[in-house]
């Protein structure tokens, strides 16, 4: 039973997936929560299961998560990653299709630090000459 277990971790921003992924029938937990429980839009919902129906493996693995950080849409890109990266070891012919559709790729962009003597990163503080 050990050796069917699959797992994987997914980043996104400052979000960490943790994804463990086995045969079943094809629950979804995220921190002993339901799916539709833990996220309440549909577009991160959609998000998550990409990978999923890309690979047409639906119904046929239970994935329990566990994430923290970042902000909804943040944790919704690491769970994506973390179910892209655990559907590689469980299979590697998915590789082709899902480095196709960019799921394999860690999305670095991050916010930009605050210099001092600016108002935010790039915004500068009101100039005026009087």
């Amino acid at each position: 039973m050990e050796e069917n277990v699959f797992y994987a971790t997914g980043k996104r921003k400052t979000a960490i997936a943790r994804v463990r992924m086995l045969p079943g029938e094809g629950n979804l937990k995220i921190n002993n929560r339901t799916l539709n429980d833990y996220f309440e839009r549909e577009t991160s919902k959609m998000i998550i299961r990409q990978p999923l129906v890309l690979t047409e493996t639906s119904g046929k693995y239970d994935i329990y998560v566990n994430v923290k950080g970042g902000g909804t849409n943040s944790q919704a890109g690491a769970i994506k990653h973390g179910i892209s990266k655990a559907l590689l070891e469980v299979n590697a012919d998915f590789r082709r299709i899902l480095k196709k559709a960019g799921f394999l790729t860690r999305d670095s962009r991050v916010k930009e630090r605050k210099k001092y003597g600016q108002r935010k990163a790039r915004a500068k503080f009101q100039f005026s000459k009087r």
